[in-house]
């Protein structure tokens, strides 16, 4: 038994409710368990309940055994001066304030069924620790929970741009850059690609806007591939330009070790996908702004229809020539680029404007995207989940790693349903 299952039981109201008395004989009735508290201090706020004929309002904190109490220092803590009940498994020990008032103590009782099924959860060493009942769980409850995950997910991602924008003097465009080229080198050098991005302002490149080679020119040099020797034409081009531009802006270029391109398919290649964002930034006029203003996923791919320079038609990397093909930016980078850049900002944008037109535009974009291909989502598949779209695949994602990873089960939902269920 932990302090965590019982506290569930509290909140939940799980607990025999009959004849509910004090360790010293007073009749108790819960008029309101209280809202759980998160952080340090008590277990519940704000919780009412009657003693006898009084009714009190205060805190409550939940224990397995009353001298816990102790073991925990809770003792002396002004904390804790205002639990108005101690709820517990087992009252063995007498408490008492820092002015030596006795905190009433109450033993629950509940079913012990609800405690085998929360166990068998946690020991169950499959993927899922519920896999064996997902078909059976209520596909209108199952929506609703990945509802709510998603939102989740959003707002953790909300979270951490609005710290990245504190770091930009909330300069929005900056920030959607910054994020924008990490997501560009997708899970493989997304660390570089925001490295780079952070090294060279989108102001500098803002004042050669018209000219894709000096775009491509900054963004290569300081990525630190211009130091080469090859002979190609475009090469030399790039590393004139870039000596030019790196005494303008005064720049420094990173490390070329920190690019991956081994264990990386060519078409994800760094040198590629630097060329493909040199031509986005070469198009598009505010980007960020742009994408505020388009209203559907058509708007979205038409705004990502880019494709490299020419040079790049019969190249992954400098030195080396390949058979002919277009380097158009896929559709499985798009995906990836709107799920990890779009979304979250057009739902942080929704947010902080109080706009929720933003944020709903911000979901339906999911909705509107093929779901995701990835491990995760195959054993979900596996499981008897079949996700229609990316709003199922995000929110499968965060109930993966979020909930089932860390055997949260009493704050999932479907957990929920399989604990309480005898």
């Amino acid at each position: 038994m932990n302090e965590e299952f019982l506290q569930y039981v509290w909140k939940q109201r799980l607990f025999d409710h009959s004849k509910l008395q004090l360790s010293t004989g007073e009749l108790v009735e819960i008029i309101d368990v209280g809202e759980q508290n998160t952080d340090a201090g008590p277990d519940f706020f704000n919780a009412r309940i009657k003693i006898d004929d009084t009714i009190w309002a205060g805190n409550v904190e939940v224990h397995i055994n009353s001298s816990d109490w102790e073991k925990h220092r809770h003792s002396g803590n002004k904390a804790y001066d205002n639990v108005i009940l101690h709820v517990v498994l087992n009252d063995d020990k007498m408490i008492t304030r820092a002015n030596g008032e006795t905190i009433p103590a109450l033993e629950i009782i509940f079913n012990d069924k609800l405690y085998n099924n929360y166990n068998n959860l946690l020991s169950n060493k499959l993927w899922l620790a519920c896999r064996n009942y997902l078909p059976e769980t209520d596909t209108f409850l199952l929506n609703e929970w990945l509802t709510r995950l998603l939102v989740e997910r959003l707002e953790e991602k909300t979270d951490y741009i609005i710290k990245e924008l504190g770091k930009n003097n909330n300069d929005w465009g900056e920030t959607f850059y910054q994020q924008l080229a990490r997501n560009f080198g997708f899970k493989l050098n997304a660390g570089p690609f925001e490295l780079l991005a952070r090294s060279l302002p989108e102001k500098f490149l803002k004042k050669h806007k018209d000219n894709l080679m000096q775009i491509e020119a900054m963004l290569f040099g300081q990525a630190g591939m211009l130091e080469e020797n090859y002979k190609e034409e475009y090469f030399l081009s790039l590393r004139k330009e870039y000596s030019f531009l790196k005494h303008k802006f005064s720049l420094v270029p990173m490390e070329k070790h920190l690019w991956k391109f081994s264990k990386s398919r060519p078409v994800n290649f760094p040198t590629l996908r630097i060329a493909q964002f040199a031509a986005l930034l070469h198009r598009s006029d505010g980007l960020f702004s742009q994408i505020l203003e388009t209203e559907n996923i058509t708007g979205l791919q038409s705004l990502f229809n880019i494709s490299a320079s020419e040079f790049w038609d019969t190249h992954y990397v400098f030195g080396k020539s390949s058979v002919k093909k277009k380097k158009v930016l896929g559709d499985t980078a798009f995906q990836v680029i709107v799920i990890n850049t779009v979304v979250p900002f057009l739902f942080v944008y929704g947010r902080i404007k109080d706009d929720i037109s933003l944020k709903d535009r911000a979901v339906s974009f999911l909705e509107k995207l093929k779901p995701e291909r990835n491990s995760i989502i195959t054993k979900w598949e596996q499981s008897g989940i079949s996700p229609v779209n990316a709003f199922h695949t995000q929110a499968l994602i965060h109930l993966k790693n979020t909930y089932c990873n860390q055997k949260k089960c009493l704050n999932c939902r479907i957990g929920n349903k399989i604990i309480t269920a005898f």
